[in-house]
């Protein structure tokens, strides 16, 4: 039995470890192909299921100055640049920039068009609105790809300001994931 549990131990150890070494690439790979394949489906009509939503919440915000026709095709190309950018690791700040101003876009239908997001407000959402709200899980996987991307610079001893923390000691970041 004790065996057992030595191995057992030493499976979540090297599990552990690899998922500290990869996880954040899986998670950035991830959330990059969700926005390279929501961007892609905006390129042709109907296939997005929030096409016509984004359109017209698009045109709300901008006091009908930009309508569906532009704003669509122009959302499609922001989210394929942003899962491009995910996906390759490329200008990673920039991109993920491009997406939290996204995301706070994304998150305005719930209150310029409450009808159409909310069954009951406030905790029966639409189909639509909960398409909206999962929008919280693509945020908050920003905000750890993006606390990677800056523990990796600070890690980097050229860009290290005098009293930056090692990534081991980011809060929420165990010392016994980072060997």
């Amino acid at each position: 039995m004790r065996q057992r549990h030595v191995g057992l131990t030493h499976a979540d150890d090297w599990i552990t470890t690899w998922l500290a070494s990869h996880g954040l690439a899986l998670l950035r790979t991830s959330v990059g192909i969700v926005f390279f394949w929501f961007g892609v489906l905006k390129f042709f009509p109907t296939l997005s299921p929030a096409e016509d939503l984004a359109g017209r919440t698009i045109s709300a915000l901008s006091f009908g100055l930009i309508v569906p026709a532009v704003s669509v095709p122009v959302l499609a190309v922001w989210e394929c640049a942003i899962g491009l950018g995910l996906i390759t690791g490329q200008f990673l700040r920039a991109t993920l920039i491009m997406m939290f101003v996204h995301m706070s876009g994304t998150v305005t239908p719930l209150f310029l068009f409450p009808h159409e997001t909310w069954a009951q407000f406030p905790y029966a959402a639409t189909l639509e609105g909960q398409y909206i709200i999962k929008n919280l899980v693509l945020v908050s996987a920003g905000l750890v790809i993006y606390a990677g991307v800056r523990a990796a610079s600070v890690e980097d001893p050229a860009r290290t300001p005098r009293n930056a923390k090692s990534v081991a000691s980011l809060p929420g970041f165990e010392s016994a994931l980072w060997p």
